[in-house]
């Protein structure tokens, strides 16, 4: 089973073990040191890479290249409803993002007014001189 699992990735892969994913070029090179006979299916494998890499690469014709480009789906045009709808959504994007800013910048004002009437107010309760609070 092995062995029929090493051929299928050489054939999958060529015989360059870089090419392999990680995985399986342990499980090659564990298979190779423990039966180095194997190493007759990368031979083979070799030669095959060696035939491809020699055969010249197809060149499309013109007329291909016209007619796969004529058959390729176009891009729609977006009309006016489009761009209003993009432009609705931007502007309730920034109306949101004003909104944020406002909200955290007043939360920090007002909680730190509201937290100094409070010690002063506590102060005044327990009968501390408001320098002694504030100095």
């Amino acid at each position: 089973m092995k062995a029929e699992r090493l051929h299928e990735l050489a054939d999958a892969y060529g015989a360059d073990l870089r090419r392999w994913p990680a995985s399986e070029r342990a499980f090659a090179e564990s298979l190779l040191a423990a039966d180095p006979s194997l190493k007759a299916v990368l031979d083979e494998a070799a030669t095959l890479d060696g035939l491809l890499n020699a055969a010249p690469a197809p060149v499309p014709s013109a007329a291909l290249t016209a007619r796969i480009l004529a058959d390729a789906p176009k891009r729609k045009a977006r009309g006016r409803l489009g761009r209003a709808v993009w432009y609705l959504g931007a502007g309730w994007a920034a109306a949101a993002c004003a909104g944020v800013v406002a909200g955290v910048g007043l939360t920090t004002h007002l909680s730190a007014d509201a937290r100094a009437d409070a010690v002063l107010y506590q102060s005044s309760l327990t009968g501390v001189d408001d320098t002694e609070v504030l100095g």
